[in-house]
């Protein structure tokens, strides 16, 4: 909290750009899938697991290694999963048969979401409360707005016939090992418990007196990784307001790698693009990133206007705007995308839909961090596993409902459950506190943020 404000933005920065390669690396891998079935001879399926095995490996893993920060800190968590996961893109890159790629795709999940899943802890650590909007607002754009580059890059790589998918691997191993060097030279350690071990151990070496130790050494690590296991699950299932946004992020999540299963097969099919020109439609998921981060702005500004009359729920003014632009995109993107009329249109739709999705991303971190104060990394992990679930398993479905339903009628149907979904933060807008008020968990922080208020009063 108290490095200079070059510093905290360095160690924001260098902790963003490992969410930037994560996302770009996930969303990328299904341009290749052509020259892929072509090299190792298997079917679109089975290239469609591999992009499923990498969410599989990214919504669980982080369950178990989260508890890893409390004994080995952030800055050696960043530098093993970092250079793990350059391995596991190489992997890839030489795999000789399909089962290679989806076993590389499934470590790199795990490996790239033991670091990313890092990024919202260590911004926590180094800005305030108050201060956090614009740095977590930077750390939504570079994720949304990585699922968007990683594919327009790569359909580039893709249609020139002597790269291929290998070749997106391999500019995937570049940027890691890069960014490798980047964590090594800049990054510092800032995970409180291990700042405080350190000082504590070092006092017990001047002193010769055992009795300095920090509260977190009289906890082991098995300890830990039970908590980091079983208290999301506890907090989803118990908790309204955790319930809620998994279920909105799951959902949402889910139709973002729908989208990008369809973009390619649609534009082709309706428009006559080839896989390059595909890979630039995606540029409409960057656009939609800034449109909302620029109207993140605005919520900021709300957010401290109405903080002292509404707490919590004042971070809910935009996301009750976005759960509108959800469906509305989805919407135009189904009914707009045939030949008469211009592909334009149905890249507008999909534009609307990432603002509202990029709003809903970055607001989940920040409404559930105040909400559930100590205990929410264990709340954003269960958002976080909804979330990854969904990315799994949307694509292994979808390219069949779009067989059968048509594009059209597929993406109706998404637009109907995301309108379904439209009062969740309404409600929470006008009932959050109650509801609050009513958990065993949150009237607990309540009574500790009760308790702290009257002490600087």
């Amino acid at each position: 909290m108290n490095f200079s404000y070059k510093k905290k933005w360095t160690i924001t920065l260098v902790a963003c750009a490992f969410t930037g390669i994560i996302a770009a690396a996930s969303a990328s891998f299904s341009m290749g899938y052509q020259s892929m079935m072509r090299d190792l001879n298997c079917t679109q399926f089975q290239a469609t697991v591999g992009l499923s095995m990498w969410a599989i490996g990214f919504g669980t893993v982080p369950l178990i290694t989260s508890s890893f920060t409390e004994e080995f800190g952030r800055l050696n968590i960043y530098i093993v999963s970092s250079f793990a996961f350059m391995l596991t893109e190489m992997m890839i890159a030489l795999s000789p048969n399909i089962q290679i790629v989806m076993i590389g795709r499934l470590l790199g999940g795990a490996f790239g979401s033991t670091g990313a899943t890092l990024v919202g802890g260590s911004i926590a650590d180094v800005w305030k409360q108050h201060e956090r909007g614009q740095p977590m607002a930077f750390f939504a754009l570079v994720a949304v707005a990585g699922t968007g580059l990683g594919p327009l890059i790569a359909g580039v790589i893709e249609y020139n016939p002597r790269l291929g998918w290998r070749w997106i691997q391999w500019v995937h191993v570049m940027f890691t090992g890069a960014y490798f060097i980047s964590v090594v030279l800049f990054m510092k350690e800032t995970r409180a418990t291990i700042v405080l071990t350190r000082l504590a151990s070092k006092k017990r070496k001047e002193t010769g007196d055992d009795r300095y130790q920090a509260k977190i050494e009289k906890q082991h690590l098995i300890t830990l990784i039970k908590i980091s296991c079983t208290r999301p699950i506890y907090l989803l299932l118990t908790e309204p307001i955790v319930q809620s946004f998994s279920l909105w992020i799951g959902f949402t999540w889910g139709v973002v790698f729908a989208l990008v299963e369809s973009v390619s097969d649609n534009f082709q099919a309706v428009y006559g693009f080839n896989v390059q020109d595909t890979g630039f439609v995606f540029s409409t998921l960057i656009v939609g990133s800034f449109v909302g981060y620029f109207a993140n702005i605005y919520q900021e500004n709300l957010y401290q206007k109405h903080y002292s009359r509404k707490r919590q729920e004042a971070r809910l003014y935009l996301p009750c705007v976005a759960a509108i632009f959800i469906p509305t995109g989805i919407f135009i993107y189904a009914w707009t995308a045939r030949p008469d009329v211009h592909w334009i249109a149905p890249a507008i739709g999909i534009t609307i839909f990432m603002s509202g999705a990029f709003v809903i991303y970055m607001v989940v971190f920040l409404y559930i961090a105040d909400c559930y104060g100590t205990y929410a990394s264990s709340a954003i992990a269960c958002q976080s596993l909804s979330r990854n679930l969904s990315t799994a398993a949307f694509p292994l479905f979808t390219t069949q409902m779009f067989a059968g339903l048509t594009h059209r009628w597929g993406l109706t149907l998404f637009g109907c459950i995301g309108a379904a979904l439209v009062p969740i933060p309404w409600v929470l807008f006008f009932y959050g506190s109650r509801i609050r008020a009513r958990s065993k968990v949150s009237r607990k922080i309540l009574e500790e943020e009760e308790l702290r208020d009257n002490m600087k009063k």
